[in-house]
Formats: C-alpha cells, sequence, structure tokens
C-alpha cells in the first residue's frame, strides 16, 4: 500500500492534549523566599504541541481536526474559542467536568532557555474512543505521546487501523516527564510513517548518544518509506530515511526572536501540509523549518505562524 501524502483533498486528523499556555518572560532566574520579582511581561495564549500543530495546518490551508479533551472553566472556553477562531474543527473535542483544562507555565529566560510546569487536568484524557471514523482523513498524527496516558494501550492497534484505511501516519513524542521514554512508542513507530523530534528525545527513546545512530535505530523500527524529522532548533532540521538524507537550515525572516515556544510544532504543522499537499522530502523540510523559525517572532505557538 503507498503512503504517500498525495490525497486529493486531504484531510488532517490530529489527536492530543489541549492546555492553555502561560508564559513569563524572565530577565534571570526565580528567586524563591517570599521575594516578588518584576517580569517584562505574562502572555496568556493556545499551548500544546497537538492543538499548535493542528493550528500550524489549518493556518496553512488544510482542513484540520483536533480530537482531544477539555474542562469546563475559563481556560479550556478560552482554547476551544482559539482553535474556531483559528480554523481548526472542534467537532470531536470532547469537555469532561469532572476536571480541570491543562495548563503549563512557561518561565522563559532571555538565553531561550526555559522551565515548563505543567498541570495535567485534562491533558492525557483523549482515548481511543474518542477518535472518529476514519474516513475521508487521508493523515492521522499524534502529539506530545509522552502525554497521552489513556491513549498509549490502544495507540498500536489505532496507528496500525489508520495505515490499513490508507491514511499516513506520524507521532511526535516530545519530552517525557517522567524519562521513561517508553509507554509503548516503539510499537506505535511499528505503524508510524513519520516521526519528529529533537536530539534529547531521539536519545532518550533508543539509548543511544549517537544522532547518527539513534535516527537509524528509529528508522529500523517504522515502516519501509518512513521518515524521521530530526528538529535541531536555530540550526534547522533534517529529514532521514532509509535512503536519503536532506537538511535545511534556519531562514533569515524579518524580525527578533520573541520565544521558542511551539516552534517544533509549527514546524511539524509544516511538513506535514507540504506532504499532504504532494511535496517532495526536501521541499517539504524547507517549509517545515520556515513555519517552526517564523512561530519564534511572537510570544506563544500561534500568533506568528505562517499562514496560506
Amino acid at each position: 500500500m503507498d503512503h504517500a501524502l498525495n490525497h486529493d483533498t486531504p484531510r488532517l486528523l490530529v489527536i492530543g492534549e489541549l492546555n492553555v499556555d502561560l508564559i513569563v518572560q524572565l530577565q534571570g532566574d526565580v528567586r524563591f523566599g517570599q521575594h516578588e520579582q518584576l517580569v517584562d511581561s505574562t502572555v496568556v495564549t493556545m499551548g500544546s504541541s497537538s492543538a499548535i500543530t493542528a493550528c500550524g495546518a489549518a493556518a496553512l490551508g488544510i482542513a484540520t481536526s483536533l480530537v482531544t479533551v477539555y474542562g469546563d472553566d475559563v481556560f479550556g472556553h478560552y482554547v476551544i474559542g482559539e482553535l474556531q477562531r483559528l480554523g481548526v474543527d472542534t467537532t470531536f473535542a470532547r469537555v469532561d467536568a469532572t476536571r480541570p483544562t491543562g495548563s503549563s507555565v512557561h518561565l522563559a529566560r532571555p538565553d531561550r532557555d526555559r522551565a515548563i510546569l505543567t498541570a495535567m487536568g485534562s491533558i492525557g484524557a483523549v482515548t481511543a474512543t474518542d477518535v472518529p471514523p476514519l474516513d475521508g482523513f487521508a493523515h492521522l498524527h499524534v502529539g506530545s505521546y509522552f502525554l497521552q496516558e489513556a491513549l498509549w494501550s490502544d495507540a498500536p492497534a489505532l496507528f496500525a487501523r489508520a495505515r490499513a484505511a490508507g491514511l499516513s501516519t506520524s507521532v511526535d513524542g516530545n519530552f517525557d516527564p517522567a524519562l521513561d521514554w517508553d509507554r509503548g512508542i516503539r510499537s506505535v513507530l511499528a505503524h508510524a510513517d513519520i516521526f519528529f523530534g529533537n536530539e534529547q528525545e531521539v536519545a532518550g527513546i533508543t539509548g543511544l548518544a549517537g544522532v547518527d545512530e539513534g535516527i537509524s535505530a528509529l528508522l529500523d523500527l517504522m515502516p519501509q518509506g518512513a521518515i524521521v524529522v530530526f528538529k535541531r532548533g536555530a540550526d534547522g532540521a533534517l529529514a532521514v530515511t532509509r535512503s536519503e538524507r536532506v537538511e535545511a537550515p534556519t531562514p533569515s525572516l524579518p524580525g527578533d526572536v520573541v520565544d521558542t515556544v511551539g516552534a517544533g510544532d509549527s514546524l511539524a504543522a509544516g511538513f506535514l501540509t507540504a506532504r499532504l499537499r504532494g511535496a517532495g522530502i526536501a521541499e517539504a523540510l524547507n517549509l517545515a523549518v520556515e513555519c517552526g523559525t517564523a512561530s519564534t517572532r511572537a510570544a506563544g505557538g500561534t500568533a506568528a505562524q505562517l499562514r496560506a
């Protein structure tokens, strides 16, 4: 079966978490001991890898649906409103009044390093039973895999079902707060056409410190024709298959870097969008890196995303 992303009317199905981000721009480290500090700014914005990727694809003109769970509270109403404003279909977003909407506080320093303090709430509550029939979708993507607690046991079967139905598939692991780096992801990768990850994530999953060795180990777990998109931050990205290696440097875009929250998720949106429209790997990677770079020009993951 050909899993190339070349459907005539491509629709993207994203499955994952939904939370609000509170981004605090610091000038130094946080001091405890009842010490009040003045900060440059605090921004409330759309959060979560899955939602930011969905928003990025929708901004580029791809019909995108998000399967997720949120709480019946101020944060939940805000993020659902933002998804709809940004063009993401929320038909499959489920409200759970028994838990609060997830939230992440980003403490961002001028050197672009940051600490992320996450209250799970509804994060990780999406299940395989929330996923609609796959008819009409071209691609299935799961973001922040290591946060998707309720999906872990069913994720391999879900990915296998998607590929059997003719969809292509992708997964973005993101950071594992438990530092376990397992949760069944190797079984998921057996049915994943694309994996998105950075150096820390590749090393965590494979147990290999070398980048090339880690990427090769991931490809060994994945189907024929699979692609590892290796995110390198300010240095751009690599796309590697069993027979091809493509590099895309960071483009020179107007404006200064404000923060890097969600840059990798916008990168994933660009890559998936280009592939859904039939682009080759090199073209897709160039758009991906441009999308990731553009998103750093404003606070939060969605404010500066490229638009069609």
